[in-house]
């Protein structure tokens, strides 16, 4: 088993490793919108951080060598569902292969953001 850490996503703020790879497979943990460089939280929109999201689980992809088309299963975690349209706009932007997902509301999600996103992936 494989640790994968980048710099260009936030660092862990808990016991736990930005992602692990076993075999061909990736495991992504739930990316908010941290900037890497700060650790605080990016945007108070959905949009905003949503894209933030998106750059920390890519920057993380990569390091791991694997890309977002080869993400074959999400979990997103929101907030508040009112702001399911707007996610699932840009969210749709990024994984054009449509993996399954999972989409549920969380009453809250660390350091009081509106997203989360947890990947598993294929190693190329």
């Amino acid at each position: 088993m494989l640790t994968i850490n980048t710099p260009l996503a936030p660092a862990a703020i808990g016991p736990y490793s930005q992602a692990k790879a076993h075999g061909d497979m990736l495991f992504v943990s739930g990316q908010i919108p941290l900037d890497p460089v700060t650790n605080e939280v990016v945007g108070t929109d959905i949009q905003v951080q949503s894209l933030q999201v998106m750059k920390n689980l890519e920057a993380i992809l990569t390091e791991a060598g694997t890309h977002y088309g080869n993400v074959i299963k999400t979990t997103c975690f929101l907030s508040d569902m009112a702001d399911f349209a707007v996610f699932n706009a840009l969210y749709e932007q990024y994984f054009v292969s449509k993996p399954a997902r999972s989409c549920i509301a969380a009453k809250a999600l660390p350091k009081g953001v509106l997203v989360e996103i947890e990947a598993i992936a294929v190693l190329d």
